[in-house]
């Protein structure tokens, strides 16, 4: 082992400087076959789009386009985009023009305008929004600086109750006890969807579910204590659905508590995502189902929180994501999973390289969870390689119950069944809790391990690899004996290992 000196550190954090300026300063280097539209905040709807002259201006003008095979729709660089885009197959979505990435943010306007915030109660300095919104999944202050802490009440017998006490409803004023504490109310539908057992009625939390924002601001009306402020509102910015061959490039995708990129189903084939950078991501509320098996002591309904950067939940056939920089997600950067129940599912060709990833729960997520029945499903050709991935477990995605799940790479314990799987060549830096977690039914099915550098705070973790279907492989600790285990117990080649004091 050697010892991660000072000046490594620095020089480490060098590095990822210059390799978050390179994704930053990537080139416009897409080619397409077919006919290409422009769009731009000064542009206009009812115009062609045919040339940068005559550019659509809104995202939903893109949404309606009839497109074909080998089209492109290309952003102003430096414009603003708010929103949704709705792909279509064979689609390509990238920049034009000079300076900085367009960006594409979930909510329709910014938080900062003093009138969009009224006080609610003075005494304790809680504000509402005066506009209903989408549920949130945090809300983030002057670029990143800071960001709010979510509340998140169970809903049981019709009322909204503290999760630590299900006796006592909820109450604003009192439950939020710290400057920029936020929660979001939404009860206008309800269902009574069957799930563990039981059935009773719950939120519908969906994207049509626009409620009440609460948040308690010290120092005064937020929009003039804090110069930028993004809600992350429950809305995906790119839907992919089942749409096949979609190229993402070159775009700044940010503020959205969905997924920012995401498409599912049996077999989603063609997704490519290159040079993108995407942040802030996650934190809403997926669904309240249930008893929630966090707290089996007592009758909480769950209140599960989601968000991926770059996600396919289904087969896949053909998945890349290659330099881009993804920090600050609530679960994972990028991922491909999929609990089969009973169906058959093949995820395949999948090429996750040169990424640089800060700050997210799970930097690099997969799983096959061969459940229903099914034993047919299974992964092939998967490479991760040639990322740096740094600070698994230290981002605002830990403001979350199951605070010891992070991991660089997270396969979880399911099946995992997988054959050609390599991780190589990757840089991990510092994780909170494992920096591995590669677990699969067999052994065999576990990614092959070479030339992989780890930077890990002596004392910390290593993580888990290997087959349980005996029993669970234990979580190894990271010290003196980390790289013997590396080489001789989990048959990585050539690791280096770096030990932080």
């Amino acid at each position: 082992m050697i010892t991660a000196t000072k000046e490594f550190l620095t020089h480490l954090d060098q590095l990822c400087e210059e390799r978050k300026a390179a994704i930053r300063a990537a080139a416009d280097t897409v080619t397409v076959t077919g006919t290409t539209y422009y769009v731009s905040n000064d542009g206009d709807d009812t115009a062609d789009g045919l040339t940068p002259e005559t550019p659509w201006q809104t995202l939903s003008r893109v949404s309606d386009a009839e497109l074909s095979y080998g089209d492109c729709i290309r952003f102003k660089r430096g414009d603003l985009f708010r929103g949704q885009v709705k792909t279509k197959p064979g689609v390509t979505y990238a920049a034009y023009g000079e300076g900085e990435k367009p960006r594409f943010y979930g909510w329709d306007k910014s938080l900062c305008d003093p009138a969009l915030w009224e006080p609610y109660d003075e005494a304790r300095r809680i504000w509402r929004l005066t506009e209903p919104i989408l549920d949130c999944g945090t809300i983030v202050f002057n670029g990143g600086e800071t960001h709010s802490r979510k509340l998140i009440p169970s809903y049981i017998g019709g009322r909204f109750v503290c999760r630590e006490d299900e006796s006592r409803l909820f109450d604003v004023a009192t439950d939020m006890t710290r400057d920029l504490d936020m929660v979001c109310f939404y009860d206008e539908r309800l269902t009574e969807i069957p799930t563990r057992g039981e059935s009773f009625p719950i939120p519908v939390i969906d994207g049509e579910s626009y409620g009440e924002l609460y948040l308690r601001c010290d120092g005064g009306n937020p929009a003039e204590v804090f110069s930028e402020i993004e809600a992350l509102p429950r809305r995906r910015i790119f839907v992919l659905a089942c749409n096949p061959d979609v190229t993402v490039d070159n775009l700044c995708i940010k503020y959205t508590g969905d997924h920012a990129i995401a498409g599912g189903g049996q077999c989603l084939k063609g997704l490519t995502v290159t040079n993108c950078e995407l942040g802030w991501i996650g934190g809403s509320i997926q669904h309240y189902y249930g008893t929630d098996p966090n707290y089996p002591e007592g009758g909480r309904g769950t209140v599960t929180r989601y968000g991926n950067a770059i996600e396919i939940y289904g087969g896949c056939d053909g998945y890349r994501v290659e330099n881009c920089y993804i920090y600050q997600v609530y679960d994972a950067g990028i991922t491909h999973q999929i609990s089969t129940n009973g169906g058959f599912y093949a995820l395949k060709n999948i090429r996750y390289a040169h990424n640089l990833m800060e700050r997210c729960v799970y930097s690099i997520e997969y799983f096959l969870e061969k459940n229903g029945g099914d034993e047919a499903s299974y992964m092939e050709n998967c490479e991760i390689c040639h990322n740096i991935l740094r600070f698994s477990g230290f981002g605002w995605g830990q403001q979350r119950h199951n605070v010891s799940t992070p991991a660089h790479i997270k396969g979880w314990s399911y099946e995992n069944t997988a054959r050609d799987f390599s991780v190589h060549h990757n840089l991990f830096d510092r994780a909170a809790y494992r920096m591995l977690h590669t677990v699969a039914r067999d052994p065999e099915s576990c990614p092959t391990l070479y030339g992989n550098t780890y930077v890990q705070t002596l004392g910390g973790m290593l993580g888990q690899y290997g087959g349980n279907r005996e029993t669970e492989p234990p979580v190894i600790p990271f010290d003196g004996d980390t790289e013997r285990v590396l080489t001789e117990e989990w048959g990585e080649r050539e690791p280096t290992v770096y030990g932080v004091e």
